[in-house]
């Protein structure tokens, strides 16, 4: 077996070479993982919240049901729902890019379990952190904002690290709608050059990095906002 790296080095038969396009590739995987976590992130801690909320039942019910529903549907089958399906219930969705359909599909489907992560941290709170709150006259909104959210954020960081890397490698279903990220690159560009190998290294290579990078940056995150002193074990929370 011969190993040809130079293959990068070719044009593509667009003018540019297949590394120019395997780099543009890698950016719009970074692009989709990126704006997919911001929806994720950002709905996931709404629908956490709205299922601990005290005397709000219905709101609870809500966000299990949307919990329930986008876990339990394979990704693959909602990106095809998304890009397929929607668009002819709602024509008005014709006119939306399918970047965008995308990142709604994996950021909706990533939200789902950090709601739960989200979830869980709010529970591993000592409850004495929502009375205090209640106790300088916050109400219940005030008292998630600036007392129990910023808490529970740091306690979920490591599920939340775990998730993002996963979010990142998810992203890779995208090539099944033509999304031009890393995956799609690596099966035009074997087919066109047949050297799977040096392109398929290439790709795992550039996901390996991104993963690490991620988890490096949550890592450091952690170990800024880490709560001094507090344990979550049963019930109490140390300096607090």
């Amino acid at each position: 077996m011969t190993w040809d790296w130079q293959v990068f080095l070719n044009d593509d038969g667009s003018g540019r070479t297949y590394l120019q396009w395997m780099l543009d590739a890698w950016g719009w995987t970074l692009s989709v993982a990126g704006c997919s976590w911001v929806v994720a992130v950002s709905v996931g801690a709404l629908m956490g919240t709205l299922r601990t909320l005290p005397n709000s039942p219905w709101l609870a019910r809500l966000a299990n049901v949307w919990v329930e529903l986008f876990r339990n549907v394979p990704l693959l089958v909602q990106i095809f729902l998304w890009y397929f399906v929607i668009p002819k219930i709602f024509p008005v969705m014709q006119q939306v890019p399918g970047f965008v359909l995308v990142v709604f599909a994996l950021g909706f489907f990533t939200s789902a379990r950090i709601a739960e992560q989200f979830r869980a941290g709010i529970q591993a709170l000592p409850r004495g952190q929502r009375y205090a709150g209640m106790a300088v006259g916050f109400t219940t909104m005030q008292t998630y904002r600036y007392v129990i959210l910023p808490m529970a954020f740091r306690i979920i960081l490591p599920p939340l690290t775990s998730e993002s890397m996963n979010l990142l490698k998810n992203s890779s279903v995208a090539f099944a709608v033509s999304i031009a990220e890393l995956t799609m690159f690596a099966l035009q560009a074997q087919e066109e050059t047949s050297r799977g190998i040096e392109v398929y290294l290439a790709v795992t290579g550039l996901y390996a990095l991104s993963a690490f990078a991620v988890n490096r940056v949550f890592a450091f995150i952690e170990k800024k906002a880490q709560i001094p002193g507090f344990i979550v074990a049963g019930g109490t929370g140390g300096g607090h």
